[in-house]
């Protein structure tokens, strides 16, 4: 198949920002070679995600952080000439925008050699900087707020950001922040669905959930981990907000086809693959003793075992 000119139904930020103004759900997905860009295109997949993850379910590593601005770079060169229609992002790996100067360098590579439209980049009102810097210079950006994968050095553990209310509220200024610095789209990942909502009725702008609830513009997932095949779907670490898509479709494209549906329709995310928040500290009774043992209060539990299936 050849690169042929898109079609004028090819979908751009301001399709994606009509589609969050009219109500329409965005169904993204992350894509990382030829055979599956054409499967997600035809599906009707709006937004395909080349995404860092690619470093975990195609390279086999434990985390993110190995992966390069090349690599990112080749696997959007695969991917780009067969969406006719879906929109493509490509993630800014880490420390690739550590600078000014390293974020638009690495965004000209993953726009012009890997035919990207947009560049995602984690983190809060610390980028906000380079956002307006990008932004500017008619790059276009998704921010990406809540649990940050490139960060697991520094957390130790993949947990559910923004159950207790200082966090929440610092979340919301940087999602405004960061809307201001020029963000045209935004991803949010494994946060409570009360804050999910609340950040996109804040927002002019559209915001996709991975574990975010069913208050978001959209949903977007990683293809291996909805086609069952992820090395942590089948290690047996499925993530709460994974749904396998496979049971009952008739082949891969009938799976992609099912989770856009799904989401298109609102019938996912389900209540089960959500998050709620903090469960409060019980008052103590008289005598200093609790309402509840202190060994059964429920606790903050990781997201997912051992990565962040949401790029």
């Amino acid at each position: 198949m050849s690169a042929a000119a898109k079609p004028s139904s090819a979908v751009q930020v301001a399709e994606l920002r009509r589609m969050r103004e009219a109500g329409e759900k965005i169904a993204a997905l992350t894509c990382y070679d030829a055979s599956f860009a054409l499967l997600e295109d035809r599906a009707g997949v709006d937004v395909v995600l080349v995404g860092d993850s690619l470093g975990m379910v195609i390279q086999g590593r434990n985390t993110t952080t190995a992966v390069t601005v090349a690599d990112i770079a080749y696997h959007s060169r695969l991917v780009a000439p067969f969406l006719q229609r879906a929109f493509l992002v490509a993630d800014l790996p880490f420390l690739s925008f550590a600078t000014r100067e390293r974020a638009l360098d690495a965004s000209q590579r993953v726009m012009q050699e890997g035919g990207a439209k947009m560049v995602k980049l984690e983190g809060g009102r610390e980028q906000a900087d380079i956002v307006e810097y990008l932004a500017v210079r008619g790059v276009p950006v998704c921010a990406h707020l809540g649990l940050q994968p490139q960060l697991i050095h520094k957390m130790g553990a993949f947990k559910v950001q923004g159950r207790e209310d200082a966090a929440a509220e610092a979340m919301l200024r940087d999602a405004k922040i960061l809307e201001e610095a020029g963000a045209d789209l935004m991803v949010l990942e494994c946060i409570p669905s009360s804050l999910g909502k609340r950040i996109t009725e804040q927002a002019h702008i559209p915001v996709i959930g991975i574990g975010a609830g069913p208050d978001v513009s959209g949903q977007i997932l990683v293809l291996q981990d909805i086609l069952n095949i992820s090395p942590t779907v089948t290690l047996g670490h499925k993530p709460r907000f994974v749904k396998n898509f496979m049971e009952g479709a008739p082949d891969i494209e009938g799976a992609i086809r099912a989770y856009v549906q799904a989401v298109k329709s609102a019938a996912y995310p389900a209540p089960e693959h959500c998050f709620g928040d903090a469960v409060a500290v019980p008052k103590a009774l008289p005598g200093g003793k609790s309402r509840k043992a202190a060994g059964s209060l429920p606790k903050t539990s990781p997201a997912h075992a051992h990565r962040s299936p949401r790029r």
